[in-house]
């Protein structure tokens, strides 16, 4: 009698060691070389990546040792992928002339993209105002938005709000208060040209935060003051033209008469310009040697002058 049993066929140990193997390998984050051309620029980048002396020394880097530290891009819906860290990486291998980078490729939310993005760039040293403050106002707003999440999820909500949490944890993060956090975000809600000033150190933190109350076309009129006045404003300069665009009384001939004031620090100093000094001076002479030889003859001149006065006591 035949049996009727079908034959069963095992797997080898071989195979189920490397299915195993392949599904811990399929898991496991591998570095890839993509061609510069499929990795765009994460939307919004707070950064900026310029052609500075840093920049070409990093190229000069990438053109002999390569890339060192892979960047971390994700998967774009619309073809390539999205940078999250790496731009300075990406254009510095662009001068290198390089076409590939190495990259680690994760699948990403916005929100964990954009926390990576500026968590990877917010321990440079040097960090426009500008930068800080999209960069602070973009991880907040991504951590609320895990933590409204959470929230849901657990249906639990705590003793701070949200918002307050964040702030807090983001404050614990940076190093910084979170008032500045506050302060620093609120130089987003200036227009561009004005921000513009306070990265070029034109405008003080201080006053640009007041400056950030007022409306929009209350700041475009802003910099036709600043220009006809040639003057920036001051603290109490700002916090007074934010207390009249509050009060609705903020008008342009107003902005002029407050920026057309002299300011104390303007009434204690002197200033002379380069070439103005320079036609009493040799080429040679530098701008120290220049501030000597006016101390010097200043000196001259003191003593000089209170010579000529005691003659004319002792004459008396």
């Amino acid at each position: 009698m035949k049996s009727s049993a079908k034959k069963v066929e095992l797997a080898s140990v071989d195979d189920l060691f490397s299915t195993e193997e392949s599904r811990a390998d399929a898991q496991r984050e591998r570095v890839m070389e993509i061609p510069l051309s499929e990795l765009h620029p994460f939307k919004n980048h707070p950064f900026k990546v310029k052609d500075d002396d840093a920049m070409m020394e990093t190229a000069d880097s990438v053109r002999q040792y390569g890339v060192l530290v892979p960047a971390i891009a994700r998967p774009d819906p619309e073809g390539g992928y999205e940078l999250v860290a790496g731009h300075r990486r990406h254009r510095a291998s662009e001068l290198a002339e390089k076409e590939t980078m190495p990259v680690i490729v994760r699948d990403l939310d916005d929100d964990a993209a954009t926390i990576i993005m500026v968590d990877s760039n917010l321990q440079r040293e040097s960090l426009l105002p500008s930068e800080r403050a999209f960069a602070y106002r973009m991880k907040l707003e991504a951590m609320n938005h895990q933590g409204k999440r959470a929230d849901l999820t657990c249906g639990q909500v705590g003793h701070k709000s949200v918002g307050q949490k964040s702030r807090d944890l983001l404050a614990e993060q940076t190093g910084e208060s979170a008032r500045n956090i506050q302060r620093y975000i609120r130089l987003t809600e200036l227009i561009p040209e004005l921000l513009n000033m306070v990265d070029e150190r034109k405008i003080a933190l201080n006053p640009a935060y007041e400056l950030s109350f007022l409306k929009k076309e209350e700041q475009r009129d802003l910099l036709d003051a600043i220009e006809s006045e040639q003057a920036t404003p001051s603290l109490s300069q700002a916090q007074r033209l934010k207390k009249y665009s509050q009060e609705g009384h903020l008008t342009l001939d107003m902005m002029r008469v407050i920026m057309g004031e002299e300011k104390k620090s303007d009434l204690d100093k002197v200033t002379f310009t380069s070439d103005t000094l320079r036609k009493y001076f040799p080429k040679s002479y530098t701008p120290q040697r220049m501030q000597e030889t006016i101390i010097k003859l200043l000196e001259q001149w003191q003593k000089s002058a209170s010579e000529t006065r005691n003659d004319e006591r002792s004459r008396l």
